[in-house]
């Protein structure tokens, strides 16, 4: 959606409500920000970032963990 131009003509006043409600939806619960650590605005809102952010740590450590393994596995 990023960059996007709505240069689409809404006929029922319901295409524009669904439109609206689309957009909103997208950029509350799927858009990741930045500024919120790469979280979502619901995921802050409803104190799930302290979790997730930990659960995204772990992996990162399991995957340095695995890609040294592999490093001194094909150094040997």
């Amino acid at each position: 959606m990023k960059n996007r131009v709505l240069l689409e003509n809404y006929f029922l006043p319901g295409d524009l409500e669904r439109q609206i409600s689309t957009f909103v939806d997208h950029y509350n619960n799927h858009r990741y920000y930045e500024s919120l650590e790469n979280l979502t605005p619901a995921d802050v809102y409803h104190r799930r970032g302290a979790k997730i952010l930990k659960m995204r740590e772990e992996i990162k450590n399991q995957t340095i963990r695995k890609r040294r393994l592999q490093h001194q596995a094909a150094a040997a």
